[in-house]
C-alpha cells in the first residue's frame, strides 16, 4: 500500500482504497487513512456530494455527456478533443482530436458514438452538453434520430455537467499535464491509452470502485495468499499511467 501511495503522490486514500480492491486486496478505507497518516502521507479530503449530483446518479443509467477539451501541441498548435461519457458505467469514449472542429466534424462524431452505442447495446436517453457553438443543429438532429434527446447546460451551471467536467480534470491531471503533446497523431495516440486505461483498470469511486468495463474481482480472504501477494507494475505512455495486477 506504501509502496502504491509513494509512486503516486497524489492519489488520496480513497484511490488507494480502490486499487486495492481491484488487485483483490479487502481492505477498509478508513484502515488506509489510518496509514497513511501514521506513515507522514497526508490523505487527500473526502468531496461532499450534491443534491444535484444525487439526482445525476439516480438517473444514471438514461445519461451521456459530452465536452470539449483543448489542449496545446509543442509546436504551439490548438488542439480540441471530443469526448462523451456514460455516467451509470462512466465508460468514456473520445470520439477524436482536430484543430479545426468545423459542423460536418462534430456531425460525424455524433454519427459514430451513435452506431458504437448502438453495437453496445447502451440504451441512454439524454445527453448534456453545454452552449458551445462548436455543436451544430444538425449535431442535435444526430441524437434525436436515436432517440437521444439533447439537454443544455445552464448558464453559468458547471454541476449540470458534473461527471464529464470530472473526466475533463482526470485527463488533464492524469495525462495532459505531464506529457509533451508533439502533434495531433501523437494525442491521438495518448489519448487512445488513457481511454483503455480508464475503462479497463482505472477504479471509480462514482462505481464503488469497479472499473467500467469490469467488475471487481473476487476477494482475497486466504491469510496465507495475502502474505504472499506479489503484484507487478505495467506502466504505460513510458511511466505515466501505472496499472498493478497479480503475477502470474
Amino acid at each position: 500500500m506504501l509502496r502504491l501511495a509513494r509512486e503516486n503522490p497524489s492519489w488520496g486514500y480513497r484511490r488507494l482504497h480502490g486499487e486495492l480492491l481491484v488487485l483483490g486486496v479487502k481492505v477498509a478505507a478508513s484502515t488506509v487513512w489510518e496509514i497513511l497518516k501514521e506513515a507522514g502521507i497526508d490523505p487527500a479530503p473526502e468531496r461532499a456530494a450534491s443534491t444535484w449530483a444525487d439526482f445525476l446518479r439516480s438517473q444514471a443509467d438514461a445519461l451521456l455527456a459530452c465536452d470539449f477539451l483543448e489542449t496545446v501541441t509543442l509546436t504551439g498548435a490548438r488542439m480540441y478533443v471530443f469526448a462523451v461519457i456514460e455516467h451509470a458505467s462512466r465508460r468514456i469514449r473520445i470520439l477524436g482530436a482536430t484543430p479545426h472542429p468545423t459542423a460536418a466534424w462534430t456531425v460525424q462524431a455524433a454519427k459514430n458514438l451513435v452506431m458504437d452505442l448502438e453495437d453496445t447495446g447502451c440504451r441512454a436517453r439524454f445527453m448534456i452538453r453545454d452552449r458551445d457553438g462548436k455543436f451544430p443543429a444538425l449535431f442535435d438532429a444526430v441524437l434525436a434520430d436515436a432517440g437521444i434527446d439533447v439537454v443544455l447546460n445552464g448558464i453559468r451551471m458547471p454541476k449540470m455537467n458534473s461527471i464529464m467536467e470530472r473526466w475533463v480534470q482526470t485527463c488533464r491531471r492524469e495525462l495532459l499535464d505531464r506529457t509533451i503533446i508533439w502533434n495531433q497523431q501523437h494525442l491521438l495516440h495518448a489519448l487512445r491509452e488513457f481511454e483503455q486505461f480508464y475503462n479497463g483498470h482505472r477504479p471509480h469511486q462514482g462505481i464503488a470502485n469497479a472499473r467500467p468495463l469490469y467488475p471487481l474481482p473476487a476477494q482475497v480472504t486466504d491469510p496465507n495468499k495475502l502474505d504472499r501477494l506479489d503484484i507487478r507494475r505495467r506502466d504505460r505512455l513510458g511511466g505515466i499511467l501505472h496499472e498493478y495486477e497479480h503475477a502470474a
